[in-house]
């Protein structure tokens, strides 16, 4: 071979063997080691990896980091020391000021090692995904079932976490039979009956319940269901004063979406929930779901597209809401959160607000990891599909 051709075949190996290294560099903020992780581990020039926990490392700039550091010439353990679970974030708010940071579960969660190990170490309390709706407790009229709702239960008492009763009427998942009735009497009946036999199973044991759910329209009236168009808002009273009756301790809540900044539902909720209250309807709290999720509402049967649910970088107007809506409520609380891309500076936003608004007392994620839910396609949990903690949950325990 000439001497030119192997100089160029020699600068040609020189560079490809550059790029492949600058490629498999991690970028700033880019995970580098932790439990499970089997990427790649040296960091971009300037950076080093930083140990946060023994589930995530994370490239950053050493003026970051502080001293839990390790040199970036050295490989962190893809395995726990100790095989420790990730710190608490429910004892982290709760250190500021909040009652709780829970998250919401299902069987597929706590049947599952990794998922329920998180849910022990890192949540303080605990709502249930579908096992408490209608058409799981009560599929047949006056003919409840409880096998999913009692293991939760059992499994929440076990592990010493406040829940969160999930839900008494809502007009999704409900049974056909609930759907058909169109005499207002029967109607009430069936709330009273269904609401009163939930609560008192359950007495004593539940912190809140969310008594009424996804109740309004867009523009803030009330949504069409057979509880509206049999009842009218009436139903809404009917339910409330089943469950004070039932059980006098919980606090009951009213939920909605997208009330995630002030709009005209938020407004709707507002002017529903001091009507209400002046009239002796039993209401303690207000929730907001909190699914920031790229402009899409989705429900087990169909998706809505265009509801104004904020996408990643849109929680910016929560804390003027938030305050809004504590003018006709004594609690508030952030009941199912859910962000797009699960954007640090998202979370961290959500996180203050509520901590600067005094009657915000908690907040729920919508799942566990990316693994498990209805919007697990969104990345918008706090821990990827591995269970390995996202930048986020890190910058939760920073603020």
């Amino acid at each position: 071979m000439p001497f030119h051709s192997k100089t160029y075949l020699l600068t040609a190996i020189f560079y490809l063997a550059l790029s492949a290294s600058v490629v498999s560099a991690v970028v700033e903020w880019g995970q580098c080691g932790g439990t499970g992780y089997t990427g790649p581990t040296t960091c971009d020039t300037g950076l080093i990896c930083g140990y946060i926990n023994d589930w995530f490392s994370q490239c950053q700039k050493p003026t970051t980091l502080g001293s839990t550091i390790t040199s970036s010439t050295s490989s962190p353990s893809t395995t726990a020391s100790g095989g420790g679970p990730p710190p608490s974030l429910d004892a982290h708010v709760k250190e500021r000021g909040l009652k709780y940071w829970g998250v919401v579960v299902d069987p597929d969660c706590l049947s599952n090692s990794q998922c329920s190990l998180i849910v022990k170490a890192v949540f303080g309390s605990v709502t249930p995904g579908n096992s408490m709706k209608w058409d799981a407790t009560e599929p047949s009229q006056a003919s409840f079932s409880f096998s999913q709702s009692d293991s939760f239960m059992n499994w929440a008492i076990a592990n010493n976490k406040l829940i969160r009763g999930h839900v008494l009427v809502w007009h999704s998942q409900l049974p056909a039979w609930v759907s058909s009735i169109s005499s207002a009497p029967v109607l009430t009946s069936v709330i009273q009956n269904h609401v009163t036999t939930l609560v008192t199973r359950y007495k004593g044991k539940i912190y809140n319940w969310d008594v009424c759910y996804e109740v309004l329209n867009e523009d803030g009236s009330m949504r069409s269901s057979v509880f509206y168009n049999v009842l009218g808002t009436n139903f809404i009273n009917i339910a409330f004063a089943a469950a004070r009756a039932a059980d006098p301790a919980p606090k009951l809540y009213i939920v909605d979406y997208n009330m995630e900044r002030v709009n005209a539902k938020t407004q709707g909720m507002v002017a529903l929930v001091q009507s209400l209250v002046a009239q002796g309807v039993p209401i303690d709290g207000i929730g907001l779901e909190g699914k920031w999720t790229n402009h899409v509402k989705v429900s087990r049967t169909k998706i809505l597209v265009g509801l104004g649910h904020l996408s990643a970088g849109g929680a910016g107007g929560l804390q003027a809401a938030l305050a809004l809506l504590g003018t006709a409520a004594s609690e508030l609380a952030i009941t199912e959160l859910d962000i797009s891309g699960a954007a640090a500076a998202d979370y961290v936003t959500v996180l203050k607000a509520c901590l600067s608004v005094r009657k915000c007392i908690g907040i729920t994620s919508a799942g566990v990891s990316d693994a498990q839910g209805w919007l697990s396609t969104t990345n918008s949990r706090l821990f990827d599909n591995q269970y390995r903690p996202k930048p986020a949950y890190n910058a939760l325990l920073k603020v």
